[in-house]
């Protein structure tokens, strides 16, 4: 007969559900809401110690979780893809998968979703979902797919791949060896990669196709990114234009890049050609044509002066003042260059003062006038500089430009994060070769530290790298989790599930097994659902005279349906603030991939053992 469970079960049980309501109703921030659960948890405990304990044990318990080497991890994940974003280390790859999406965004997605399936087969879900993001971020920048219409999707993928190899994940590795010592025979790398491969073929289409349409739009196209400038494109010695006239690189320009004059017949060195675009357009076109949008010495003394003085190079934009004595000066006559030290790379004419005199000189140069808005870089200290005394007026949204020099050595470091948490540590013993792989805290730990010391991530700027709120939720989510696992309400959820599997058919006893498993690791963690329900499982088996091995299987699917909350799993809390997701997305996307995912993984695991 099973017992009433205990008080502070009860109490646990009934503040995850108070948790899961507060967030999904929305109207208090997550971040309140996960601030008030972890001071609830803690002054619940002090009076009202578990059993055992002192009640300064339960301050421990509720303030934790900002200790947890989870938390840990996932700051330094983020750290690690920082250090991606800034050095530009990810953009032939970006580029890569850009021109697929250019192609057709359906296609890009689908691409992208079978390459983040296929990658986490063998690699550990984390550092995968890690190297995908600023990929997904830098393509959403383009306008070319919504970042939250494809970072869940991906996650999904990620997700589903892990769990097809027992070192996918390590919650898989766990279930495996908890069936081992109970006396299952060890289960090989690829034993059920065939059920989770033909769950994919239902999965990949519903993430692909149906997934992106439940989730809401975050992009916003504001004035800043459709802003078009005009400049000067120069002609450099090595650059591809350099021998040819126009028509003959016409077609290698960047989408979004138009030219309005150029000198006639073959393009030499020091030629110019004026061109209109967005930023990025112009950036593109600067690398793929190798010209230059600023004069060759500036742009050569901003990157001493970056180097010298160990400044970001900032691009910003700015708008010309009634004041500015730069109002009918051209670029040419305005002696910028030579003042300040900083370049600009083109003038953006907003429509109402369009045709309000006369735009370009005899020369074909721009006048400045009032209300422009001029494209400039250089470091810190030269803008300021500039904007105060020209009669500026600097707009949001400085944007540092990669430090290039740093890529290489950003991805190797990444490389090695990735590597050594997967793949291990080259290593030999008695036995030969014995490679020892570092659990993922480490590896990401020493990779964000290898990060600053070298400069690829500036350690005064690392607060953007990381999410308060999603600091503040990790830290609610793993005190929850060990209320729930401590207070013994997870053992008591399992025994009340035993009790009433007896009556069922297989299909559904495994329905329910990964249901329950689901239903904590959505909730608690992906170590509490394998640790609580692999022994459960496997006396069932026993019990109603099943093998178990599907039945533990079904512990090991469960516990990696981690969809439907962003607490649910490390890659969830990492795709937050760059998908702009809140708790009620999780719930409106995942659930359904839940649903569907336990009801074919119940389907195929009852076909394929013949139950």
């Amino acid at each position: 007969m099973l017992e009433a469970p205990s008080y502070h079960a009860i109490a646990a049980m009934a503040l995850t559900i108070a948790m899961f309501v507060a967030f999904v109703r929305g109207r208090y921030p997550e971040e309140i809401i996960s601030l008030v659960i972890i001071a609830v948890i803690g002054v619940g405990l002090y009076f009202a110690p578990l059993d055992g304990t002192k009640p300064t044990d339960g301050l421990a318990l509720a303030f934790g979780g900002f200790g947890h080497s989870a938390l840990i991890t996932i700051c330094a994940l983020m750290i690690l893809g920082r250090g991606l974003v800034v050095t530009g280390a990810l953009e032939p790859f970006a580029r890569l998968l850009e021109s697929v999406f250019r192609f057709s965004p359906q296609i890009g997605l689908l691409t992208a979703l079978l390459l983040a399936f296929g990658m986490s087969m063998f690699v550990n879900d984390t550092p995968v979902m890690v190297l995908l993001i600023p990929i997904v971020v830098a393509i959403a920048a383009k306008g070319l797919m919504a970042s939250s219409k494809v970072l869940m999707p991906l996650n999904c993928a990620v997700l589903l791949g892990g769990m097809a190899t027992t070192i996918g994940t390590s919650t898989n590795i766990l279930v495996v060896t908890i069936a081992a010592d109970i006396g299952l025979p060890p289960m090989s790398v690829f034993q059920f990669t065939p059920i989770v491969l033909m769950a994919g073929i239902v999965a990949i289409p519903y993430l692909w196709l149906v997934m992106p349409r439940t989730l809401r739009d975050n992009s916003t196209v504001s004035e800043q990114g459709r802003r078009t400038f005009h400049t000067r494109l120069r002609v450099a010695a090595s650059s591809v234009l350099a021998g040819g006239d126009l028509s003959a690189v016409q077609g290698k320009l960047p989408e979004g890049i138009t030219v309005h004059d150029a000198p006639a017949g073959t393009l030499r060195p020091e030629d110019r050609l004026r061109i209109s675009g967005t930023h990025e357009a112009l950036e593109e076109a600067a690398r793929v044509l190798k010209g230059e949008l600023a004069p060759a010495w500036v742009l050569d003394r901003i990157r001493r002066m970056s180097k010298t003085k160990d400044e970001d190079i900032v691009a910003v934009e700015m708008t010309v003042t009634a004041d500015s004595r730069l109002i009918s000066r051209t670029l040419a006559s305005s002696g910028i260059a030579d003042l300040y030290g900083v370049a600009v790379l083109g003038i953006h004419r907003p429509n109402r003062i369009l045709g309000e005199r006369d735009t370009y000189t005899e020369a074909g140069d721009l006048r400045i006038l009032e209300g422009d808005v001029l494209l400039v870089m250089g470091i810190e200290q030269d803008l300021q500089a500039f904007a105060q005394s020209d009669g500026l007026l600097r707009l949001e949204g400085a944007r540092e430009l990669p430090r290039r020099s740093k890529a290489v050595l950003a991805g190797v470091i990444m490389l090695g994060a990735v590597s050594t948490a997967s793949v291990g540590l080259p290593w030999f013993d008695a036995n030969g070769f014995a490679p020892i792989k570092l659990p993922i805290a480490i590896s990401a730990l020493a990779g964000a530290i290898i990060m600053f010391v070298t400069g690829c991530v500036k350690f005064d700027r690392v607060g953007r790298a990381l999410s308060a709120k999603v600091i503040v939720l990790i830290a609610a989510s793993l005190a929850i989790g060990r209320v729930i696992d401590e207070s013994g309400a997870a053992e008591w959820l399992g025994q009340a599930l035993s009790l009433g599997l007896g009556y069922l058919p297989p299909a559904l006893v495994l329905s329910a097994i990964m249901l329950f498993v689901t239903l904590i690791t959505n909730f608690a963690s992906n170590a509490t659902a394998a640790t609580v329900g692999t022994p459960i499982a496997y006396n069932i088996a026993v019990q109603l005279g099943l093998p178990p091995e599907p039945l533990v299987l079904a512990v090991l699917f469960g516990c990696n349906l981690s969809f439907a909350t962003p607490i649910a799993y490390q890659t969830n809390l990492l795709i937050m603030s760059e998908g702009g997701y809140e708790f009620g997305d999780y719930v409106r996307a995942g659930v359904p991939v839940v649903a569907l995912m336990v009801t074919v993984l119940s389907v195929l695991l009852v076909l394929w053992y013949g139950l």
